[in-house]
């Protein structure tokens, strides 16, 4: 039980006994005391007047004084106006450190066999094209929720559905056919998806020029875009592909090898992976299934021209057509291939995630029901984690003009300015050629990393390189610094021969600052389970950077090691190495790196 928890408990005993009435719990409201006030914990008296019948400073002090006989915890109290701050006893901060220092894994919840699981689907990319800055906020978030789930005692699948077929795909191989020459990765030199990624730019050069011809022609320019023969021989192959014709599908096997060869690459940089990937092009097909069995059971409907529907009317939408009347598929088919083949493979999934763009609003509105309607019991519940789109101070990307922020270079380019900063600041100094790398190599990827995960999911953002890489202020770097720094302390004592047991006395006065860094690591469970709650990695990101900015504020003020009273002395590296712990933990579920030396 928390300290809240166990003043909460205490605060309906006083209430109680004063007025001889019951209190819901969900009416006692503790919160944090405002700094110019004395005390740790704020009880809000409001709620309780009608029972008491008196002022909110009479009731708040009648509180006050019967807390104090029935709860020791509390030392003392004061009252402004309707509001009663506690002054919590120092025994009971030692004593909660103490038991946060025994927890190695504090603010973790376990999982087993019979844990509820969670299926996050997240990443999603088509295999015409490299993965850039927008699937790397997609990654980072999927990954990160996935680490926050796990922690709330969820057992979780991590799923990557691969758009690998249509005729976006159909576009990079026919430029690839045309003009590519027998190009390959070992020849050119260049990872796979890159590759692919370059064909697609190139036919769509040259499909606006045949556009442009055809316009000087006399068509217009919706004409023009339906009669390029690019596009009719690109339609062509996409048909072929869905014929099974011996020479496309060889050709589509090749190029998307190259794709997965080049993504796994891309992944392991990140440091995100997945239990379970599944393909479009078997998905596809048996969402068609699903659909037809939809239509058997009268939960769909046909039109004239064979087309199947769903009538979502009644739920405030509109009919959304399912298969088109030559009973070719559409996105949302593949959705409900994908799901029939989780649940085949995980029937007891308890809830899905999709980490997918706010552009898809809609899109999953409509999913969740028709997953209900055929069937599924977790459709309806389906959980669309609908983030913001990223983009850099230039402005919008665009993946057929080539203008993408490919995410390999980006992570380069991070490793890069982390490791000419480090260099900068002297942070490099006494390394080894293999320590440096190592350490620009953390660093870039945990600035990247933080900068994203930082901001709200829901808004969109802007990613600057930049100002990511900086060793103060609310960046990635600036908290793993901090982790340095304390295990350095830690350390030093160690080579001083001092022990760092968690055994500590109670009989200490502590400073404000340090009674605050204990109330504030205890509030890490909450911290997590909210986090999980709202499925928000930022929640985590701006505890973890508080906690920092306030434990270096507490570095620069008090003596640590130098300290003269052992016991003191003794307690505050305990605080330290606590404080660690939890910067080690947070950082973790974010998917980042905490180094001990840099």
């Amino acid at each position: 039980m928390n300290i809240e928890q166990k003043l909460s408990l205490s605060a309906i005993k006083a209430i109680h006994s004063l007025y001889n009435a019951e209190v819901d719990p969900t009416n006692v409201q503790l919160q944090k005391t405002k700094k110019e006030f004395e005390g740790q914990l704020t009880l809000v008296v409001f709620p309780f007047l009608k029972i008491s019948k008196k002022n909110p400073e009479q009731t708040a002090l009648e509180i006050g004084q019967k807390l104090i006989e029935i709860e020791p915890a509390i030392a003392s109290f004061n009252v402004i106006k309707g509001f009663l701050n506690l002054v919590i006893d120092t025994k009971v901060w030692i004593e909660l450190l103490q038991e946060i220092a025994d927890n190695k894994t504090f603010g973790i919840k376990s999982f087993d066999h019979n844990s509820p699981l969670v299926m996050i689907e997240y990443s999603s990319p088509n295999t015409n094209k490299p993965l850039h800055l927008g699937h790397i906020r997609n990654n980072l978030l999927g990954f990160s929720l996935a680490e926050i789930m796990k922690a709330n005692g969820n057992r979780v699948v991590k799923t990557n559905i691969v758009n690998d077929r249509g005729i976006h795909i159909c576009k990079s191989m026919l430029a690839w056919q045309k003009w590519g020459n027998g190009e390959t990765p070992m020849s050119s030199g260049l990872k796979g998806d890159h590759l692919v990624g370059k064909y697609y730019v190139v036919f769509d050069k040259e499909f606006k020029a045949e556009i442009k011809e055809l316009i000087a022609a006399g068509q217009t320019e919706e004409e023009a875009k339906k009669n390029a023969p690019l596009i009719i021989e690109a339609q062509d192959m996409l048909r072929k592909w869905e014929a099974n014709d011996l020479e496309v599908v060889s050709m589509w096997r090749m190029m998307n090898e190259w794709v997965y060869a080049g993504f796994d690459v891309t992944y392991k940089k990140l440091g995100v992976d997945f239990d379970k990937i599944y393909y479009e092009s078997e998905t596809y097909l048996e969402g068609k299934d699903k659909v037809l069995e939809g239509l058997a059971n009268g939960v769909l409907f046909q039109k004239d021209d064979s087309s199947v529907w769903a009538d979502l009317t009644g739920d405030g939408l509109d009919e959304k057509l399912l298969l088109r009347g030559d009973g070719t598929s559409v996105y949302m088919t593949q959705d409900i291939g994908t799901a029939k083949l989780r649940y085949d493979d995980y029937p007891d999934i308890a809830k899905m995630v999709y980490v997918v763009g706010n552009e898809q609003n809609y899109h999953f509105q409509v999913l969740a029901l028709l997953l209900d309607k055929l069937g599924f019991k977790w459709g309806k519940s389906l959980v669309h984690f609908s983030y913001g789109m990223v983009e850099l101070p230039e402005g919008k990307m665009k993946s057929r003009e080539g203008t993408v922020v490919d995410a390999d270079d980006l992570v380069d380019e991070m490793v890069a300015t982390a490791r000419e900063t480090s260099q900068e600041l002297g942070k490099l100094d006494g390394c080894t050629p293999e320590e440096a790398e190592v350490i620009a190599t953390t660093v870039g990827l945990g600035a990247l990393k933080y900068f994203i995960l930082k901001v709200d999911p829901r808004k969109n953002m802007t990613f600057n390189p930049k100002d990511s890489i900086d060793f103060n202020g609310n960046t990635g770097p600036f908290i793993q610094y901090t982790h340095a720094r304390i295990c350095s302390v830690l350390r030093k004592a160690e080579g001083l021969g001092i022990a760092i047991d968690n055994a500590l006395s109670t009989d200490l006065v502590l400073a404000e600052k340090e009674q605050m860094l204990i109330q504030l690591i205890a509030t890490y469970p909450s911290v997590v389970k909210e986090a999980g709650d709202t499925y928000s990695p930022a929640v985590i990101a701006n505890y973890i950077y508080e906690l920092v900015k306030e434990y270096n504020q507490f570095y620069h003020e008090f003596y640590i090691i130098r300290e003269d009273n052992e016991a003191l002395r003794h307690f505050r590296l305990v605080l330290s190495k606590s404080i660690a712990q939890i910067i080690k933990s947070g950082m973790s579920l974010l998917g980042i790196v905490v180094p001990e030396r840099m």
